[in-house]
């Protein structure tokens, strides 16, 4: 294997990568770093997950020195908010031994934070397109010194609708500069777009091989399943052995938080990263997973790009993606950095269309999806499940009776009025010879517990009612609480049978 010093970086760069565990280069490094540090123009063409990021970054990052002066000289821009988290902590770590600044700008967090960057004199810049081409318009972000220009993900940028705000960013960025472009495919808008803004580039293909191989390390499942047994089904497999981190994909963000949900509630710990989520709540929820607070993550394609974890060990396709693009890239967050893993796809059964479309397309020799369901023994054989799994790992809540619920527990729920406190309550106020609290106990235990929809609360509820008071003793007249009931329709009044009770109470 060829180490990072055998290539020229430089010794802080070495060592910043080495505190990381990394020392032997992958096969897009290899091949663009030589070419990039004396600031050749390239064209890479490599999947993600290959470590092409270290691939541009180095060359970046020892291009500007150790001592760059302030200003943006540097700029890496990205299809995704995802990535640009991703790129950004790589170019944080990159320049962990220099005095060089890196700055993320993406929508989706407040401008403050990083306009102060900007006006630190931070000299690289990690951004989406359209946060970049706003904060330019508005003159706090000034491209026109970038001489280390880097787009990556190209393809993504197109599918997006990014092109046009691409064009725009480059009439930006200083005319004399060196320019490195990464993309998984080279669709002709791309190759247009590097021979209009690339001086003679070169262009390296790392895929074939790390693609192979890649697609060897991966073990790809594909059921036929019904849409009301996935959930179940998914349990089990996230019982399976050795699983490790696991990413499980939807269609829509409204699925993604079903499912967490869901998960949760079984006693998986899994969170979540998709539309509807702020940003700060995305990036919360892949910090947790990228430390292992978290073992699920539940995503949408579009928050998936910033997934780069290599310790993921199992995908799981909640529903087929619509084209083999897609698939591959989902099925790319696993079996990463030479790691093995297990692709696992639900094909339901008005989409077998895309999974032939996708077998033919990748020549996966699998046209018929096999029928599964979460009893069915090749699941428990093809994925390692242990016998008799069941899809929850913790028990429901307990909802005994109110007599079995500690004092503390129920003093803290009678502050809120509700549950096991609501009796509680009652309890203590029937404890003394007042008749309003009686009256409150029949009425206010009951109800609550009938609004509620729990009927055996209710019925537990009128037994405690009649059975014991605050104390724990047992009241002679199980009688009582109806005669107590005529009193207050007779009464009209609260005030004459109000005031009786406390009478004879004295």
């Amino acid at each position: 294997m060829t180490t990072f010093s055998d290539m020229g970086v430089d010794a802080d760069i070495v060592e910043a990568l080495a505190a990381k565990g990394i020392v032997d280069a992958f096969p897009i490094q290899e091949q663009t770093i030589p070419l990039g540090l004396p600031g050749q123009d390239i064209i890479g063409q490599a999947k993600t997950g290959t470590g092409k990021t270290f691939g541009f970054g180095i060359p970046v990052v020892q291009r500007l020195g150790l001592d760059p002066t302030p200003g943006v000289k540097a700029l890496i821009v990205v299809p995704t908010r995802e990535l640009a988290v991703q790129v950004y902590e790589d170019m944080d770590m990159l320049t962990s031994n220099r005095s060089t600044s890196v700055v993320a700008i993406y929508g989706g967090k407040a401008y403050e934070g990083q306009i102060d960057q900007l006006k630190a004199g931070a000299q690289i810049v990690v951004g989406t397109p359209g946060r970049l081409i706003d904060l330019n318009n508005q003159r706090l972000l000034d491209l026109s010194n970038a001489t280390e220009v880097v787009l990556d993900e190209a393809d993504k940028m197109l599918d997006l609708g990014f092109l046009a705000d691409i064009e725009k960013i480059f009439q930006k960025v200083a005319p004399v500069r060196h320019t490195m472009l990464y993309s998984a495919t080279m669709p002709g808008p791309i190759v247009a777009l590097a021979r209009r803004f690339m001086s003679n580039p070169i262009h390296i293909r790392a895929t074939d091989p790390d693609e192979g191989l890649t697609q060897a390390n991966i073990t790809h499942l594909v059921y036929r399943a019904h849409s009301l047994d996935k959930d179940e089904v998914i349990a089990r497999i996230l019982q399976a052995e050795g699983r490790g981190k696991t990413v499980v994909f939807t269609r829509t963000k409204r699925a993604a938080q079903r499912l967490v949900d869901e998960l949760n509630d079984r006693g998986f710990n899994a969170g979540a990263v998709h539309g509807d989520m702020s940003q700060e709540a995305r990036e919360r929820s892949m910090a947790a997973f990228k430390a292992g607070k978290k073992d699920i993550l539940i995503a949408t394609d579009v928050a998936a790009r910033g997934i780069d974890v290599d310790d993921v060990t199992h995908v799981i396709n909640h529903t087929i993606p619509d084209d083999e693009k897609t698939y591959l890239h989902r099925a790319g967050r696993t079996g990463r950095a030479g790691k093995t893993g297990i692709a696992v796809t639900f094909v339901d059964w008005e989409d077998l269309h895309k999974w032939a479309l996708i077998n033919r397309a990748l020549e996966f020799g699998q046209p018929e999806p096999v029928e599964t369901y979460s009893s069915s023994p090749h699941l428990y054989t093809d994925l390692d499940i242990p016998a008799g799994t069941k899809g929850r790992i913790t028990k429901a809540p307990r909802t005994d009776a109110v007599r079995t619920v500690s004092p503390a527990r129920a003093a803290d729920a009678a502050a809120e009025g509700s549950g096991e406190g609501g009796t509680r309550r009652r309890r203590r106020r029937r404890s003394g010879a007042d008749s309003v609290g009686s009256t409150f106990a029949e009425g206010g235990a009951g109800s609550a517990a009938a609004a509620s929809g729990d009927a055996s609360s209710a019925e537990r509820a009128a037994d405690g009612a009649g059975t014991h008071d605050g104390a724990g003793t047992e009241h002679r007249d199980g009688n009582a609480a109806p005669a107590r009931r005529r009193r207050r329709r007779r009464g009209g009044s609260g005030g004459a049978a109000g005031g009786a009770a406390p009478a004879a109470g004295a």
